[in-house]
């Protein structure tokens, strides 16, 4: 895949010298439309989302219709046809405050929270009201009553992204309590540390390709990726769609282990096993004792590769407990049939397999158990690092076993700190580096943090004491809270409870573009833009790395709404022009933190040699010349 990048660039540069986006399976290239000389009233514009690489149509100044750049998979893709609705329903236009904050915010009644009318304020009223807010909550309660957890689904662009742009303007103007984790992933990722020395969840699998070449058996377990493939963290490139039309037609035997036969299931014409909710860790128990039993074990690789097999042994032969973790044990647990988990059992075992795994079964009380448990049948069978076997738990995500390309990869705006607001001035600190994207939530920028799946929990209780992943974590009082980038009302478990905790603190402040629950239960909305009223630059696939796309801007701001990196830049100057350029880098606008992320990414191509770097375009060619 590398090698085809690299010839399928230098053949571009013979074409033209102007900006392009380079397609690897295809061969086609695509110039970015012109912002240099104003936004494009009709014609078309390149740019991108979660849902993939986009081709909008501009008629007089408005988006008409919305279309995939390029189609690689039979599968449609529905999401990438909406973007209309996306900038013109729902939105919050102009900056409200909630009637009662506003008339006194010392005595806000938060308990009126969603319940009462906003008043319409200019839109520098709010941002003084937010700056002097939270300089009065850190003065009086500390830096723990401030809280910037803002997880959520963001823009795919490397500068505006809203919750690292919110965690950067907390850690100039003083720090903030965040979260650790994610609900995606939470009990696999503290686990899979422990078992196998690696996040995993989040991290590339073996490339399609090996699966395609070697495999005879697939398994598609608890997750149903032609759901989930539509959209990746940054932006999709599609592939991963594409390598489960090559599974179809490959003559790979495939089954889907899930209580619902889903979608994948079904194109496919998968083999469908269906074990009751939450009985998975059953179910491969009994495999796991039927292997024992009939000798089908690979213990050279437990010898070399793991530990602890004797005391896993033991529980399934209940040494300790008089609870055999047999077949037909299993089988009254889960609801499998004693034949068929005797005959997957050998199946796994006699022929290539690749487990791709889900993560939904992990999403449960001892959801730690499932992937540990998977890992280990894993490891009885002895094909891990092997041809076409062993496991991976990212395939239905953002396009998991794309290969990974050779290239310039984006850096992006970092949280920072680069300095702290402390006594009525700032002090500063050492640049932090500029993050590369990826699962940016996992990125520890708070000085203090508890688990994202407790902010509930966390509203309700401050000072209680839990425990987690060995440590002891004890709930700040929060009394101000900054959301930007996500909706946690409809995010986070037990809707009510939450409601109940989110009108706990004095002030919420929400940067916002449509009007979300989370929205209509703030004190302070500030009106953002959606990601095609402004510019950005992104890269294609997670894994992959396959485009650096231009996300240009296509319409002019809906209302007074303005982009996250200017609204907190300006609440920056509210602190005083140290502040202001800690933020902003010396006073970077955004298009100039567009052209330092390509120019990192067209200095990383030199060390390539001549053969990759000369055809990469500079940025004014890649951003400025073309319009489509």
């Amino acid at each position: 895949m590398s090698l085809d990048r690299r010839k399928f660039l230098k053949a571009g540069a013979a074409l033209s010298i102007l900006p392009l986006v380079p397609s690897l399976a295809l061969g086609k290239t695509v110039q970015a439309s012109s912002v240099n000389s104003g936004l494009v009233k009709n014609g078309t514009v390149i740019t991108a989302a979660h849902w993939g690489i986009l081709k909008l149509t501009i008629k007089d100044g408005k988006i008409t219709k919305s279309e995939p750049w390029e189609k690689v998979t039979r599968n449609e893709n529905p999401l990438q046809y909406y973007t209309a609705d996306m900038v013109y329903k729902s939105r919050v236009k102009y900056p409200y405050v909630r009637k009662s904050y506003l008339a006194n915010p010392n005595n806000p009644k938060p308990e009126l929270r969603g319940k009462e009318e906003f008043v319409r304020v200019s839109y520098d009223e709010a941002i003084k009201l937010v700056a002097r807010e939270l300089k009065k909550t850190r003065d009086t309660k500390g830096t723990q009553a401030v809280f910037g957890g803002s997880y959520g689904w963001l823009s795919s662009g490397r500068v505006h992204n809203a919750r690292v742009l919110l965690h950067r303007f907390l850690n100039v103007t003083g720090g903030f309590v965040g979260v650790s984790g994610d609900y995606s992933t939470g009990a696999a990722q503290v686990i899979m540390p422990y078992v196998m020395g690696s996040l995993e969840v989040y991290e590339q699998q073996t490339s399609w390709e090996s699966i395609l070449e070697n495999s005879k058996t697939v398994v598609i377990w608890g997750s149903d990726p032609l759901s989930t493939l539509r959209i990746a963290w940054s932006v999709s490139e599609q592939r991963g769609l594409m390598y489960f039309d090559k599974l179809k037609n490959s003559g790979i035997k495939v089954i889907c282990i899930d209580p619902i036969r889903t979608e994948t299931c079904k194109y496919l014409d998968a083999q469908w096993v269906s074990p009751r909710p939450n009985t998975d860790v059953a179910l491969m128990m009994g495999m796991a004792s039927h292997l024992i039993s009939v000798n089908k074990v690979k213990y050279d690789f437990l010898d070399n590769y793991t530990v602890g097999f004797d005391k896993f042994k033991a529980y399934l032969e209940g040494k300790k407990d008089n609870v055999k973790k047999d077949v037909a044990w299993a089988s009254k647990i889960c609801g499998v049939d004693e034949n068929t988990i005797k005959t997957l059992a050998e199946l796994f075992y006699d022929n290539p397999t690749m487990i791709m795994s889900g993560w939904g079964m992990q999403r449960a009380q001892h959801g730690e158990q499932p992937h540990w448990m998977l890992v280990t049948l894993c490891c009885m069978l002895g094909q891990i690092g092997t041809a076409g076997g062993g496991f991976g738990l990212s395939y239905h995500y953002s396009n998991g076993g794309v290969p990974t390309c050779k290239g310039g990869v984006l850096g992006g705006i970092s949280a920072g700190p680069v300095g702290i607001w402390r006594n009525g001035k700032f002090v500063g600190m050492p640049k932090a580096n500029a993050s590369g994207g990826g699962a940016e939530w996992l990125q520890q920028s708070a000085s203090y943090s508890f688990p994202v799946a407790r902010i509930a929990d966390a509203l309700l209780n401050p000072g209680k004491t839990i425990q987690h992943n060995g440590k002891t974590i004890k709930y700040p009082k929060i009394d101000f809270i900054y959301w930007s980038g996500g909706n946690p009302l409809v995010h986070h478990q037990n809707t009510n409870n939450f409601a109940k905790a989110w009108r706990k603190p004095r002030t919420v402040v929400v940067n916002e573009i449509y009007w979300t629950p989370t929205a209509k239960m703030a004190d302070i909305i500030l009106p953002a833009t959606s990601s095609y009223e402004r510019d950005d630059i992104s890269m294609s696939g997670d894994y992959s790395n396959m485009h650096i796309v231009p996300m240009k801007q296509a319409v002019l701001p809906e209302g007074e709404s303005r982009d996250d990196y200017t609204i907190f830049s300006d609440l920056c100057k509210v602190y005083g022009k140290d502040v202001f350029n800690a933020y902003t880098d010396g006073g970077k606008t955004p298009l100039e933190l567009i052209k330092q992320y390509y120019n990192q990414a067209y200095k990383q191509t030199q060390a390539y040699g001549a053969e990759f770097a000369t055809p990469m375009p500079t940025f004014e060619e890649f951003w400025e010349k073309m319009n489509l």
